[in-house]
């Protein structure tokens, strides 16, 4: 059976808490460290999920913030895949390179072994795009890791095996 993810996220940005969280090489640039937060997250939702059985395997949800909108749907099938679209409307918030979001992402795909579909659907302020992009990720995970309680136990997948 999977076991409950509980996560423990701060209210820092994002750059502040990879300098509290990590040691990567943020004295070059934040590329590697953001990248590899998105691996170990993959990597502990998919150790976390074991063979996945009695989860509902498939989640979705809609976020929006002030002016922005995103959607996220996610599919815990076992083969890594992301769709990625959220045209920013800056290249940074704050000192924090909005193109390290795509990368945060593709790690955790990888190595969550997730299909994961991320959609920015309006936005006009860079930080509510990229915050709402990963509420509505949270909020779509949350529910693909749910148990589900017609599964009775078993895999969610008609081959028996994700």
């Amino acid at each position: 059976m999977p076991r409950s993810i509980s996560l423990n996220v701060s209210r820092a940005s994002p750059a502040r808490r990879a300098k509290r969280g990590s040691a990567g090489d943020l004295h070059i640039d934040a590329h590697h460290t953001v990248e590899d937060v998105g691996i170990t997250l993959g990597q502990a939702v998919g150790q976390a999920l074991g063979d996945k059985s009695g989860i509902r395997r498939y989640g979705h949800a809609y976020v929006p913030l002030d002016e922005a909108l995103s959607r996220a749907v996610i599919d815990l099938s076992g083969r890594p895949g992301l769709e990625y679209h959220v045209a920013y409307t800056r290249a940074l918030i704050g000192t924090f390179d909005v193109d390290l979001v795509h990368e945060f992402f593709q790690g955790f795909t990888n190595h969550a072994l997730a299909t994961l579909h991320l959609d920015n659907l309006r936005g006009a302020n860079a930080h509510h795009q990229a915050e709402t992009v990963f509420k509505a990720f949270a909020r779509a995970l949350r529910m693909a890791c749910e148990r589900d309680p017609r599964a009775a136990g078993a895999v969610p997948s008609t081959k028996g095996t994700l």
